[in-house]
C-alpha cells in the first residue's frame, strides 16, 4: 500500500486583503506576481519581498486588471502551508525564511544583534525543498 498524496497548502489557510504599493503612481504587483512572496511595504500596503525583506505571506489573488493601476487590492496568504520560490542561500528543511530577490524567499541569517527591534526578520518553517525551484513552508 502507497501513501496517497496530499494537497497540504489546502490545510486551513488564512487570507487577508492589503492595497498595492505603487511606484510612481503604477501598481508595483500585477497578474504576473501571483503565487510570489509579499512583505509589508507601507501602512496596509504589499510588494514583492527583495533581499532581507520580512516574508508576510503569498500573493494568491488580485481584483480587477492590470490596466486598473491605483483600485487593485491584493489577496495574500498569511496563514497555513504555502509553497514558494526560492533563492539563494537555499534553505533546508526546519529553517525559516526570509525574503529573496524578486519574489522568492531564502534562508534566514543567523540570529545576531542586527535584528531590528522587535523581533528577527524570520518567519515560517520550511517543511519541504524542491532542490533549488521551490520549498514548502508553514506560515507560523
Amino acid at each position: 500500500m502507497t501513501i496517497r498524496a496530499q494537497n497540504l497548502e489546502t490545510i486551513h489557510p488564512v487570507y487577508a486583503t492589503f492595497a498595492i504599493h505603487q511606484t510612481t503612481g503604477v501598481d508595483d504587483l500585477k497578474d504576473v506576481n501571483i503565487g510570489e512572496a509579499v512583505s509589508l511595504t507601507g501602512n496596509y500596503e504589499v510588494g514583492r519581498t527583495s533581499a532581507g525583506s520580512i516574508l508576510l505571506g503569498k500573493l494568491v489573488a488580485l481584483t480587477l486588471t492590470d490596466a486598473d493601476n491605483g483600485q487593485r487590492l491584493a489577496t495574500v496568504q498569511i496563514g497555513g502551508i504555502c509553497t514558494l520560490a526560492i533563492s539563494t542561500t537555499v534553505p533546508t528543511v526546519g529553517n525559516r525564511v526570509v525574503g529573496g530577490t524578486a519574489g522568492t524567499v531564502k534562508q534566514a541569517p543567523v540570529l545576531t544583534g542586527y535584528d531590528p527591534a522587535g523581533g528577527n526578520l524570520a518567519r515560517g518553517t520550511v517543511i519541504a525543498v524542491n532542490g533549488t525551484t521551490d520549498c514548502t513552508i508553514i506560515l507560523n
